[in-house]
């Protein structure tokens, strides 16, 4: 087969194609703050954050209650003996027996309670900045995955453009090969990059379709989901100095507050198992009631004890606690050390990830502005025979790129103020969701 019939059957069966599209059944539209807060709902990390801080809020109601209110316990019970047994109820032999009782036991002094209670306040503290980190996280994730749609919507788009801009150079290629004006080989340099910008399409309309339903699956949907469109304005300079975001984060971030909160519930651990050391002072009293039948009521008896307990010496089991204790408190405050002298290392990638984001938006908006420039001029050069097949080419693909590039960057700027938002624990602007 010669060339010319060869570039004429591949040059009609791309032009006789059907156009592709990304997405075409239509799926639910999410906003990015609907997103985030579904998003929260169904992560399993920020569910079990929430169930810790329960617990912990639980834990510390028991340790206050524990200053005001004794330790209670009821027990009833009725026997059926074989022979008539003496019943110290009744006073004569009877067959049944039938108790009740009730006890109460109150520490009128313990240093166990005052450790409690400080433990549990450090654990509560803790879980509330664990709850923190799995909220940013989740609305981290979420977002990824709502400009991951984004960005693969933009892409498609940018993909469809570059299909249609290969099918208008492959009808003028066409227009001059047969006018004499070209080679044949024009045509089939514009055939190979229509199908390269088709198999693109197909990339791009595939990635589209997984983000959906990746963003619908992270809040919570059974099928795809989209997302609403964001202002493509550039974003804003931070409303932070480097310096004051590090102190933002020092004092508020939830990793820092976290790891200073888990080594104040590891320092008052250690002094409750210290506190086993010395004696406790319990009040105790019990009320009991002896009968034949029930409800027992045919003696009473009433008890109040105060004592004192110490216990010297357990087999070595608390000295064991108190090391384990003071070793963990030891890798606590290792753990808190450490993050506080990485935390400027943090917060300057982070804070600085966004300005090179935001500075990389601007070079690539004159990228793109340059790149359609040198596209038209190239095009219509093309068309009036002053350049080659291989320039135009060339125009083509690097406008493709410098609006792809221009793309990532825009939501690569999105994606790095959410990771210095998650590091400091608290949005940076107004209006943007939590």
């Amino acid at each position: 087969m010669t060339l010319r019939p060869l570039a004429g059957l591949v040059v009609a069966g791309l032009v006789g194609a059907a156009p592709l599209t990304a997405q075409g059944d239509s799926v639910p539209v999410v906003t990015l703050g609907e997103a985030i807060e579904r998003a929260s709902r169904f992560d399993p990390n920020y569910v079990f954050a929430l169930g810790q801080v329960d617990n912990a809020e639980w834990g510390r109601r028991a340790a206050r209650f524990a200053f005001v209110l004794p330790s209670i316990t009821l027990s009833t019970d009725l026997t059926k003996y074989s022979d008539p047994f003496f019943n110290i109820g009744t006073g004569v032999p009877v067959s049944t027996s039938a108790t009740a009782r009730i006890d109460a036991r109150y520490e009128l002094f313990s240093l166990r309670k005052l450790a409690e209670l400080s433990r549990t306040g450090a654990e509560l503290e803790t879980a509330q900045a664990e709850e923190l980190r799995a909220r940013f996280a989740a609305a981290f994730v979420a977002e990824s995955d709502y400009y991951a749609v984004l960005a693969a919507r933009d892409l498609a788009r940018i993909s469809a453009d570059r299909v249609r801009r290969a099918t208008e150079g492959l009808g003028v290629a066409r227009a001059r090969v047969a006018s004499g004006a070209a080679v044949q080989s024009d045509s089939l340099q514009l055939v190979l990059e229509l199908t390269e910008a088709r198999v693109d399409s197909l990339r791009q309309a595939s990635a589209l379709r997984v983000a959906r339903l990746e963003l619908g699956r992270r809040i919570g949907a059974d099928g795809p989901v989209d997302a609403a469109p964001l202002d493509t304005t550039q974003m804003p300079e931070l409303p932070v100095s480097l310096d004051a975001a590090l102190a933002a984060a020092l004092e508020q971030g939830p990793d820092y507050r976290a790891a200073r909160a888990a080594e104040r519930a590891a320092n008052a651990a250690l002094r409750s198992r210290r506190s086993d050391y010395f004696p406790s002072l319990n009040l105790s009293a019990s009320h009991q009631r002896f009968d034949s039948e029930f409800f027992p009521s045919a003696r009473k008896v009433s008890s109040a004890t105060i004592g004192l307990s110490w216990t010297p010496w357990n087999g070595g089991q608390r000295e064991i606690a108190v090391t384990q204790a003071r070793s963990a408190r030891d890798v606590a405050r290792a753990i808190r050390a450490d993050l506080e002298r990485g935390a400027r290392a943090d917060v300057t990638e982070a804070y600085e990830a966004y300005a090179t984001a935001r500075a990389t938006v601007d070079l690539s908006t004159v990228a793109v502005t340059v790149a359609r420039e040198n596209y038209r001029v190239q095009e219509s050069r093309y068309r009036a025979g002053a350049t080659t097949i291989l320039d135009l080419l060339d125009a083509q693909v690097r406008l493709t790129q410098a609006e792809a590039e221009l793309v990532q960057a825009r939501y690569g700027t999105r994606l790095a103020l959410a990771g210095l938002e998650a590091i400091l624990g608290r949005r940076l602007f107004t209006g943007t969701p939590e």
